[in-house]
């Protein structure tokens, strides 16, 4: 299983909807994936296998981290876009 934190300002509307998101992209792919949301301050001393968020904010999460970035919070074919790739990556390791 692929443990996921997506990450906004606050943690509470963008993130949770990314993550609800990226769970409902990963079950019709067939991927197991557990993804929870997080604001960007207490993100920082999480160790998920993958951080998502969009640019903004990925610039200030840990570097030595897995990131990948979204254009979207809401916008589920661009996440879909962004982020079906990587799972399927992640998936194979």
């Amino acid at each position: 299983m692929i443990r996921i934190l997506t990450v906004c300002g606050n943690g509470i509307g963008s993130s949770n909807l990314l993550a609800m998101k990226i769970n409902q992209v990963a079950k019709k792919n067939g991927i197991e994936v557990d993804a929870k949301s997080c604001d960007l301050n207490a993100a920082s001393g999480e160790s998920p296998d993958l951080f998502v968020t969009v640019d903004e904010f990925a610039k200030q999460l840990p570097q030595d981290k897995r990131i990948t970035t979204v254009r979207s919070y809401a916008d589920k074919k661009k996440i879909t876009e962004d982020i079906l790739p990587v799972l399927k990556e992640l998936s194979k390791e």
